[in-house]
């Protein structure tokens, strides 16, 4: 045994410059990604999708027909004041209860059916009582994220209330004359005429979290996935003899078994593909039966629940097999680092940088929420993320199954075992 006193390693300069480095660089990554994607969503909002709704039947006017409603909603889909922030799209109810119903939109403008009659009968009932306002609705849509409806809805209103100050205008010059008959509220009525009122879209139970469930229950899929593959490959290590047990003061070893790296991977990942209906069925059990979370479809929520553990503990698996002890990093950046400020949840896609919407085409945590928050909240459509979702899953699985066995079966091949075989001792000649 050596009689160097251990703080002395203290001293020692490379183990300050690799800890420092790794703990640097993994400090600086997660501020990146958390940070750098959440700083300022609404200067990176491009083409939010928000709904757009002429339900104006209109009214005669003057001897003709009129529909302000058309007028505008032209307007505001072909106003440049939101800087290309929002993508307006022009549908009719049916269609904007559909996609609000799926999360294909974050909240909508609707100009109600009796607009224009409320609006030319304006002038005339300021005269004689108190007016009929007109409204204008703004829709939201929290089961698509709160924050993106919440800039919708910032967007929406002050469309709304840009419209009805043209609008204004309008009439104002159509009564002309008439404005010195009107009582002082009724011409300032006049100069703003329609009220704007704020309605739930989609509405969803009161134990969702305000829209948020789906995201925090995909996130304990993954992060139940991810750290299982850490328990369940250092488990695989100690049955196979490759590394100790430390119980508290106790260190078990057990006698080793040789296994090359591609078999130790198949134990590893078939351990975690039939742990994953326990942990998939407690992790329901947890939010559905003791915290009392609105959920739907629970055998699909079941059934997607383990499937998400597995693939992401299988991919975790995988990670740490090529990798070694920097796989736990590479883990951690992959399915936490890097994936939740771009799982869509919290922040929409549309209001982050263009590197973190690339990221977001694959990075697993999207793709479970997704599939997670139509099961919860779109009736299981398949077109709201579900199919996605499923798609994604089995394509994470291929590709880890792939890199995995390959690069580990090109290191077995290259004679890359985890402890070398040992050495024949050679014979020597015995003197007579």
């Amino acid at each position: 045994m050596s009689g160097i006193p251990p703080f002395r390693i203290l001293r020692a300069k490379p183990l300050w410059i690799a800890n420092g480095v790794i703990t640097g660089v993994l400090a600086l990554l997660f501020a990146v990604f958390y940070v750098g994607a959440n700083i300022d969503p609404v200067d990176h909002m491009s083409k939010l999708p928000v709904g757009l709704v002429n339900a104006d039947k209109g009214a005669a006017a003057g001897g003709k027909q009129v529909s302000l409603g058309a007028q505008i909603t032209e307007s505001i889909r072909k106003s440049t004041a939101s800087g290309g922030r929002i993508d307006w799209k022009v549908m009719d109810e049916k269609e904007m209860k559909e996609e609000l119903g799926k999360g294909k939109l974050y909240g909508a403008l609707v100009v109600p059916a009796d607009f224009t009659s409320s609006t030319t009968e304006l002038a005339g009932t300021a005269t004689t009582g108190t007016p009929a306002r007109p409204t204008l609705t703004v829709l939201t849509n929290q089961s698509a994220g709160s924050l993106g409806s919440s800039l919708a809805r910032t967007a929406t209103t002050q469309a709304a209330a840009n419209a009805s100050l043209q609008l204004g205008k309008q009439l104002t010059a159509e009564t002309g004359a008439q404005q010195a008959k009107l009582p002082a509220a009724a011409r300032v009525l006049l100069a703003d005429p329609a009220a704007v009122t704020v309605e739930d879209g989609h509405p969803l139970g009161s134990h969702s979290g305000l829209g948020l469930t789906a995201f925090y229950y995909a996130l304990t899929l993954a992060v139940i996935g991810m750290l299982s593959a850490n328990v369940i490959s250092g488990q695989v290590d100690h049955a196979l003899g490759y590394t100790h047990n430390d119980m508290g003061p106790l260190r078990l070893h057990r006698p080793l078994i040789r296994a090359t790296r591609v078999q130790t991977l198949a134990i590893s990942s078939t351990l975690m593909a039939g742990l994953s209906l326990l942990m998939g069925t407690l992790v329901m059990v947890g939010a559905v039966g003791i915290m009392g979370m609105d959920a739907s479809h629970l055998p699909l929520l079941w059934l997607y629940s383990v499937c998400a553990i597995a693939v992401t503990g299988i991919g975790a698996i995988t990670l740490l097999a090529v990798f070694g002890t920097p796989g736990m990093l590479v883990v951690t950046l992959v399915f936490i680092g890097m994936a939740v400020p771009t799982a869509g949840a919290t922040t929409p896609l549309q209001a982050l940088p263009g590197f973190y919407r690339f990221l977001a085409e694959f990075e697993p945590l999207r793709q479970i929420t997704g599939g997670i928050r139509s099961i919860l909240y779109y009736d299981a459509q398949g077109d709201a993320g579900l199919t996605r979702g499923w798609v994604m899953l089995a394509a994470g699985l291929v590709a880890a199954a792939l890199f995995g066995f390959g690069v580990l079966g090109w290191y077995d091949r290259k004679g890359l075992h985890r402890i070398p075989a040992e050495t024949k001792p050679e014979k020597t000649a015995v003197p007579a």
